[in-house]
């Protein structure tokens, strides 16, 4: 893992006609996010949802990699005829889509010479120039090329590959949070939320999230910044405007 930068960003490509019809509950976006953002400092800018189509993996694969340092896609990489992933990518970066040699020697170890079949050899295959994103789970590997890293869309096997793709990632500044509970309503709250939003614009993200519990209504405020001395002072003045308009804080950190 290289040196800590400051703004790294990330867009999130999910991929797959199952997520679009409500098949399947996409839940690697928010793992992915999580991720990034607390491990690495890296930023999720954008999330987009599209189905099996080649022409529109392509398009939002490049524009996603002009906008952002990196973008990770998800789904598509498996042996099944909808799996157009790698052959999408590949044509969008003008590679030739081929057998990557490591990635087939993993596979046929993993399966065998009776039990490699075609479509499993087809998990073998990505743009020219990839670099290997090992999986401990099923073997077959995800791929980095250029800025774009294809995972598989199975949360499990997702999971169990992102610490092997870490030496891939330069770090963000590292982004701290503060959360502060109230009891009341957003509407209460909402134009001393906005002047705190203001006055620290440049260096402090505030969000605002309505809650219902144990019979009481509430509102989490969770203010995020990647300098904890800006970060702090924003913090506290919420909590002073909070105190001011006699608010109950039941939870602050």
């Amino acid at each position: 893992m290289k040196k800590r930068n400051k703004k790294i960003t990330a867009g999130i490509l999910v991929i797959g006609n199952e997520i679009l019809s409500g098949r399947t509950i996409d839940q690697n976006i928010s793992f992915l996010a999580l991720w990034l953002n607390n491990n690495l400092g890296i930023k999720v800018s954008e999330v987009r949802i599209v189905p099996d189509i080649e022409s529109k993996i392509v398009t939002n694969v490049l524009s996603l990699s002009k906008k952002n340092n990196y973008v990770l896609t998800t789904g598509g990489i498996g042996p099944t005829h909808d799996d157009i992933t790698a052959k999408s990518i590949s044509k969008a970066f003008k590679k030739k889509y081929t057998y990557h040699k490591e990635a087939y020697n993993i596979l046929l170890k993993y399966y065998g010479h009776k039990n490699f079949n075609d479509p499993r050899k087809k998990m073998a295959k990505m743009p020219t120039g990839s670099k290997l994103i090992y999986n401990p789970s099923s073997a077959a590997p995800g791929f980095m090329i250029k800025n774009v890293i294809c995972l598989p869309g199975v949360p499990s096997i997702l999971k169990s590959m992102v610490d092997n793709l870490k030496q891939y990632l330069v770090p963000g500044s590292k982004i701290y949070s503060l959360s502060i509970s109230t009891q009341t309503i957003e509407s209460n709250i909402a134009n001393g939320l906005e002047i705190a939003q203001k006055k620290y614009r440049k260096f402090v993200d505030i969000g605002s999230y309505p809650f219902f519990r144990l019979g009481k209504i509430g509102v989490s405020i969770v203010i995020r910044s990647s300098n904890k001395t800006r970060l702090q002072s924003c913090h506290k003045t919420i909590v002073k405007f909070l105190k001011k308009k006699k608010l109950k804080i039941f939870k602050g950190i």
